[in-house]
């Protein structure tokens, strides 16, 4: 028999869906985000088949999903359904929301996230500041999308003659093509922001190798997101760093550099955001109470 108090984690970014119980994980797709067009459709053809996964009754079932903090009301009906579905008490937040919560253990302080898309949450007695998570067309600065646009705009610019020889050159065409089929490949039907960010981790190889326009590149990330998180801080001068662009370890030094010239500390996570979500679908009584969203039968 399932315990009265069994939780089920989920973390639903827009590359991957992530899902956490009694210490097993499955992972499946992602979806663009609860603030885009079909966002919650979207979101519950990424979780329900990772749900299926799961032998027994679900009694709490926390979520972090990726546009919740920018579509509160779609947040609330994706806890609806889910509640619906599962039978489960649900809680529903931003993916920002229970990456800080997992990272802090529930506490105060800034989070600066840099994967696919990038944002910094700051939560203190001060409020809550969170910069940037607009999304690829409006923000995301620094992000592994931005990393990939920048990437694919310096090769464009390359093969018209107006910037130097940048061995991003090869590099895209090794996952794309020449320059002349960048057009068609932005065209394809799979989500932009994803498929650019998959180009990050040669960019940010590119660049710790000494290419001149990657490491240009990357030096205006590390500037954007240093600056994210800067204006995310108030109280606190502790920034903890979360997001695939992190675990490379040439761009995470050169973050952590920016963020000590800037008067800020980094330190690590506590936990990740299927540990955050977990904690929220459990707890009540924390500052990021404000940001959940529930729902039961």
């Amino acid at each position: 028999m399932s315990s009265p108090h069994r939780v089920v984690a989920i973390d639903l970014g827009k590359s991957r869906c992530r899902v956490a119980v009694d210490g097993v994980r499955h992972d499946g797709i992602g979806a663009p985000g609860l603030a885009a067009s079909g966002g919650v459709a979207a979101a519950l053809a990424a979780i329900r088949p990772l749900l299926e996964r799961i032998d027994g009754d679900v009694a709490l079932l926390g979520v972090g999903a990726a546009g919740a903090w920018a579509a509160p009301a779609a947040a609330q009906d994706l806890a609806s359904a889910l509640a619906a579905s599962t039978g489960a008490a649900v809680a529903v937040a931003s993916d920002v929301v229970t990456a800080h919560a997992g990272a802090l253990d529930g506490g105060e302080g800034v989070l600066l996230i840099a994967g696919t898309g990038a944002a910094a949450l700051g939560i203190d007695a001060d409020g809550a500041r969170l910069v940037d998570g607009w999304g690829p067309e409006l923000g995301d600065f620094g992000s592994g999308s931005w990393l990939g646009r920048e990437a694919v705009r310096a090769v464009l610019r390359h093969s018209a003659g107006l910037t130097p020889e940048t061995v991003l050159t090869a590099v895209i065409e090794d996952r794309i093509g020449a320059a002349s089929d960048i057009p068609a490949w932005l065209s394809q039907p799979e989500p932009l922001a994803r498929r650019l960010a998959t180009l990050a981790p040669p960019v940010l190889d590119a660049a710790a190798d000494g290419d001149r326009i990657a490491g240009e590149i990357a030096a205006e990330a590390v500037r954007l997101l240093t600056a994210s998180a800067v204006a995310a801080s108030s109280r606190t001068l502790d920034v903890t760093l979360h997001g695939g662009l992190t675990d490379h370890h040439w761009f995470r030094s050169a973050l952590v550099a920016a963020l000590q010239a800037a008067g800020r500390r980094s330190v690590p996570a506590a936990g990740d955001a299927l540990e955050g979500a977990s904690l929220l679908a459990r707890r009540t009584d924390l500052p990021h109470e404000r940001f959940v969203h529930r729902a039961e039968l």
